[in-house]
């Protein structure tokens, strides 16, 4: 005697309006953590053009005092933690990865391409 075949559960079954509305607001998230960094980006980099500019005036002043070259020293790291944080998080492996497979991938393929049709060739 057959059996009837068994019903898969409903949270066995993939379900595509699920796994939409999670692409969704993985998406949404990574919308406001963009929007959030470019904020960031702009802030900084107004403070850093404001930092260059206060550190330009008092390098030009022939007189140095102590306290001044305090100052300048004390813009100089601003500017330099400055400029990390600008470079730290524009360029990440999350951000990399996808061009990244896809030029191993392609890249591959031209060069298999490439070798058939040498070998057709010659």
């Amino acid at each position: 005697m057959k059996q009837p075949p068994k019903s898969r559960e409903p949270s066995e079954e993939k379900n595509p309006e699920l796994d939409f509305e999670q692409e969704l607001l993985e998406v949404g998230r990574s919308l406001g953590a963009l929007k959030q960094r470019y904020r960031q980006v702009k802030r900084d980099s107004r403070q850093q053009k404001q930092l260059q500019q206060q550190f330009e005036q008092l390098n030009q002043t022939k007189n140095l005092t102590p306290e001044m070259r305090a100052e300048l020293r004390q813009i100089q790291q601003q500017l330099e933690v400055l400029e990390v944080c600008l470079e730290s998080q524009l360029f990440s492996w999350h951000g990399l990865k996808d061009p990244f497979w896809q030029a191993v991938r392609f890249g591959g393929l031209g060069v298999i391409i490439g070798w058939i049709l040498k070998s057709c060739a010659g």
